[in-house]
C-alpha cells in the first residue's frame, strides 16, 4: 500500500517532514486506519528537548503540521469520491491553523503514532483533530484547519497593485 506522500507530485515532494525528494527530511508516510489517519516515527536523538531521551516541541509540531495537510488531502479526496493518483490534478492542503496541547514529555526512540479524525470539510477547508502517541500513552493533541492550494497562474493571479 502507497502511502498518501507518495502521490504527492515531484513539485510538491520537497518538504522538510514529508517530502520523498527531500535528502535530510523525515518522510513521513500516512495511511488510511479505518475512519482516520496514521503516521508512525521514531525519533532520533537529534530531536531532543529540555528533557533528556525527549522530543522537543517543535518536531511535534512539525509532525501534526505534515500528518495533518496529508490527511486532510485524504480527506478531501474521499468526499469527492476520487481516489490519489487519479491522473486529475492533485489535491494539496496547506495549514492555515495549528493548535498544540503538549500533554506530557513525548520520549524519544520510540515509536510514535500520530492519528487524525475528520471534524469537518466544507469547500477548501478541512478541519482535523489529532493525537500523538508513545505505546498507550497520548502526549499531544492537536487541532488543525486546513485549505485547500490552488496554484495561481497568469489568469488567477491578483492584479498588481495600483
Amino acid at each position: 500500500m502507497q502511502a498518501f506522500q507518495d502521490y504527492y507530485p515531484d513539485r510538491f515532494s520537497h518538504c522538510f517532514g514529508c517530502g520523498r525528494n527531500h535528502p535530510q527530511g523525515l518522510h513521513l508516510k500516512t495511511y488510511w486506519d479505518g475512519d482516520g489517519t496514521l503516521t508512525r516515527f521514531t525519533p532520533p536523538a537529534l530531536y531532543s528537548g529540555g528533557v533528556p531521551e525527549h522530543v522537543y516541541g517543535g518536531l511535534i509540531a512539525a509532525l501534526f503540521d505534515c500528518h495533518g495537510t496529508a490527511s486532510a488531502a485524504a480527506f478531501a479526496y474521499r468526499a469527492e469520491g476520487r481516489e490519489m493518483g487519479d491522473g486529475q490534478p492533485a489535491l494539496r492542503y496547506v495549514t492555515a491553523s495549528l493548535k498544540v496541547d503538549f500533554l506530557r514529555p513525548t520520549p524519544q526512540h520510540v515509536e510514535l503514532a500520530l492519528r487524525a479524525r475528520l471534524v469537518h470539510h466544507e469547500g477548501r477547508k478541512v478541519r482535523l483533530e489529532m493525537d500523538l502517541s508513545a505505546g498507550d500513552n497520548v502526549c499531544a493533541k492537536g487541532e488543525m484547519l486546513a485549505i485547500r492550494f490552488v496554484e495561481r497562474t497568469s489568469e488567477t493571479a491578483d492584479p498588481p497593485a495600483p
